[in-house]
C-alpha cells in the first residue's frame, strides 16, 4: 500500500499546538516539583521528537517513548508517537511501539509516582489509552486503505473502458479501410479496363473514345469522391457510424452488374429461389461485397473472360454465392496491381458474418465460393 504523506505545514502547526499545548500544561502542573529543569529539557527534546514523527514516525515515535520514561511532560509526544505509527506503519510495528510506550509509562510510574492515583489504576489507564490508539490508528489505516484501493479501481475501470473505446474505434476504421479497398478497387478497375480499351484500340471511333474517356473522369470522380468521405470519417475523434452512407445489398446488384458489362465485361447472373428483401441486411450487404470482390478480381486476373455469378438459398438455409471464371493464359499480366489482400479482408468479412469462404483453382477456372447464413 502506497504511503499518505500528510500536509507539512498543516501538519506541523497541528503538532506544535497541540503537543506543545499539552507538554506546556503538563510543565506548568510540575513547577513545584525537584526536576523541573529536567522536565524543560525533556519538554523541548519530545517536542522535536514529535515534529521529526511526520517525517519518520517510528523512529520519533521511539524517541518519545524513551524521554517519557524520564517524566510525564513527554506522554503527549509519546501517545500521539503511538498513534502516528498506527496509523501509517503495520500492525505489527505499530503494537510494537504501543507495548514500549506501555513499558515505559510504567517506568515512569515507579520512578515519579503520581500522588493522586494508584499504581494498578495508572496501569489500566495507560494499557487502555495506548490501546485505544492501536486500534484508531488501526481503523484510519484500514480506511485509507480501503479509499486508496477504491481509487485505483476506478483508475483501472476508466482506463479499460478508455481501451474499448480506443478498440471500438480501431475496429471500425479498419472496417471502413475494408469498405474502401472494396469500393475503390471496383471503380479503379473499371477504370483501368476503359483506359485499357483506350491504349490498346487506337482506331475506335470517336463517339467510343469519348465514352470510354466519360467513364473514366466518372469512374475517377466517384472514386474520389468516396475516398474523400472514407478520409473524412477516419479522421474523426468520435466513431460517426449513423453518417455512413446506406451499403449496398443484393438490392443494388444489378447496377453492379450493369457497370461491369458497360466496361465490357461478360457477366451471367443467375438467381435460384432468392428474394432480394427476406435476407437479412448483414447476409445481403455481405453478398454484395462477395460478388463485388469476385467480379474485380476477374477483371484484373482474367481480362476479357467470361464471369457465372450463381446465387442460391431459402431462409433456415445459406445464402450460397458461387462465382466462376476461366483462368487467364499463364503469360498474362493482371490489369491492374493488387495489394494481395482483398480476398484476405473478405474472408474476414463473411467469417465475421458468421459464413464461410473459399477459393481455389479447379479445372481451368477460379472458383470463389461463399455461404451466408439466412436463419428462418
Amino acid at each position: 500500500m502506497k504511503r499518505i504523506r500528510p500536509s507539512y505545514p498543516i501538519a506541523v502547526a497541528s503538532m506544535v499546538l497541540g503537543v506543545g499545548g499539552l507538554s506546556s500544561l503538563t510543565l506548568w502542573s510540575q513547577a513545584d516539583g525537584p526536576m523541573w529543569g529536567l522536565d524543560v529539557v525533556v519538554a523541548a527534546v519530545s517536542l522535536v521528537a514529535a515534529l521529526a514523527q511526520l517525517w519518520w514516525p517510528t523512529s520519533g515515535a521511539l524517541a518519545a517513548t524513551l524521554l517519557a520514561t524520564l517524566s510525564p511532560v513527554a506522554t503527549a509526544a509519546a501517545t500521539v508517537g503511538a498513534l502516528q505509527v498506527a496509523q501509517r506503519r503495520r500492525f505489527p510495528v505499530a503494537a510494537a511501539v504501543a507495548a514500549g510506550g506501555v513499558a515505559a509509562h510504567v517506568l515512569q510510574g515507579l520512578w515519579r509516582p503520581s500522588s493522586g492515583i494508584s499504581q494498578q489504576w495508572w496501569l489500566l489507564l495507560i494499557c487502555a489509552s495506548y490501546g485505544a490508539l492501536l486500534g484508531w490508528g488501526a481503523l484510519a489505516r484500514s480506511r485509507r486503505a480501503l479509499l486508496i484501493s477504491l481509487h485505483e479501481r476506478a483508475d483501472r475501470a476508466e482506463a479499460e473502458q478508455g481501451r474499448r473505446v480506443a478498440e471500438a474505434r480501431m475496429a471500425e476504421r479498419r472496417r471502413l479501410a475494408r469498405e474502401m479497398h472494396d469500393v475503390l478497387a471496383h471503380r479503379l478497375s473499371l477504370v483501368a479496363t476503359h483506359a485499357g480499351a483506350l491504349e490498346y484500340r487506337p482506331d475506335s471511333s470517336p463517339e467510343q473514345v469519348a465514352r470510354a474517356a466519360g467513364v473514366v473522369r466518372t469512374g475517377v470522380h466517384q472514386a474520389l469522391e468516396e475516398l474523400r468521405q472514407v478520409i473524412g470519417l477516419l479522421r474523426e475523434q468520435d466513431d460517426q457510424v449513423d453518417e455512413l452512407q446506406p451499403q449496398p445489398a443484393l438490392a443494388d446488384l444489378p447496377g453492379l452488374i450493369a457497370d461491369a458489362q458497360e466496361a465490357g465485361q461478360e457477366v451471367r447472373l443467375r438467381e435460384e429461389a432468392i428474394d432480394d428483401g427476406a435476407v437479412p441486411q448483414a447476409a445481403s450487404r455481405t453478398a454484395y461485397r462477395v460478388v463485388q470482390e469476385g467480379l474485380t478480381n476477374a477483371r484484373k486476373h482474367a481480362p476479357g473472360r467470361p464471369v457465372d455469378v450463381l446465387l442460391h438459398g431459402t431462409p433456415g438455409t445459406h445464402l450460397l454465392i458461387d462465382i466462376r471464371n476461366p483462368l487467364a493464359p499463364a503469360d498474362t499480366a493482371p490489369l491492374a496491381p493488387g495489394s494481395g489482400l482483398g480476398l484476405v479482408g473478405l474472408t474476414e468479412r463473411v467469417r465475421l458474418a458468421g459464413g464461410q469462404l473459399d477459393h481455389h483453382h479447379t479445372e481451368g477456372e477460379f472458383r470463389l465460393h461463399a455461404r451466408l447464413p439466412w436463419p428462418a
